[in-house]
């Protein structure tokens, strides 16, 4: 995923296809892969863009890393959390790569500072997991009700 785009879509909530705000009338929709960061509680982190009801099912089959067949989260909440990317640091050769954290670094860490992030990450909360037919039926109903 470009860094930049990924970048520009996490922090407007822009459908990762068409750029177009991604808020449905249900709520957003974050499409999320099997190897996406997840948190020990019930909220998820995502790298993840979220999706718009008009390209939901084309970004489930076009996208390569969700296989076709996506954890659907239908979240009301979903503010911006921290990043991934690489730690550097000052060496007797200059600065240079440290480490690259396994699990997203939150904003207000301490390394921030000397933190090169690579992909933004979102908290979602206030969520619900839903079927990808399901939440087509329910856009489709909540769309077309008087």
């Amino acid at each position: 995923m470009h860094p930049y785009r990924q970048m520009m879509t996490m922090q407007s909530l822009r459908c990762q296809i068409c750029t177009d705000p991604a808020r449905t009338p249900l709520g957003l929709i974050f499409l999320i892969g099997p190897d996406d960061h997840t948190g020990g509680t019930a909220d998820v982190l995502t790298n993840q863009r979220p999706v718009c009801a008009r390209h939901l099912r084309t970004a489930a089959r076009l996208c390569p890393h969700l296989d076709g067949n996506p954890a659907v989260f239908l979240a009301q909440s979903a503010p911006l959390y921290g990043t991934t990317g690489t730690l550097y640091g000052l060496r007797a050769d200059g600065v240079q790569p440290i480490a690259q954290p396994g699990p997203p670094l939150p904003y207000g860490h301490p390394d921030m500072h000397c933190f090169l992030a690579s992909q933004q990450i979102r908290r979602l909360h206030s969520y619900r997991t839903i079927d990808l037919d399901e939440l087509c039926d329910q856009l489709r109903t909540h769309t077309t009700a008087p």
